[in-house]
């Protein structure tokens, strides 16, 4: 097995996934499509509810966009969950060293915090 092959392999293993779930791949929107819409949706108004409580003056009115920005991300989640238990979502695995590396970078960063 030549370095090419042993990395697509390696690559392979590498990625964090359900099987798929098959839907249709016609002209029309199947499930997945839906699902997806419905996901993107509420990631836009997870931020724009955010953005909305930042510039909220009246503590009611922070209150409240606070709890419908609070449902907005916990359908976000229950979405992403659906669609990675159906394998309509994926994740490629971290390498411990990259991890690790990542981790002294950052590390380092936070020592020159005024604070």
């Amino acid at each position: 097995m030549n370095q090419q092959q042993q990395q697509a392999g390696s690559q392979q293993q590498s990625k964090i996934q359900n099987p798929k779930t098959q839907v249709p791949e016609t002209p029309q929107m199947n499930d997945r499509d839906y699902i997806n819409d419905i996901l993107a949706t509420e990631k836009y108004m997870t931020s724009s509810y955010s953005t909305a409580m930042n510039e909220a003056s009246h503590q009611a009115l922070y209150t409240d966009i606070e709890t419908i920005c609070t449902e907005s991300q916990r359908c976000q989640r229950e979405l992403f969950n659906l669609m990675f238990e159906k394998g309509w979502y994926s994740f490629e695995a971290s390498d411990t060293q990259k991890l690790d590396q990542s981790y002294q970078q950052y590390q380092g960063y936070s020592t020159q915090f005024p604070y």
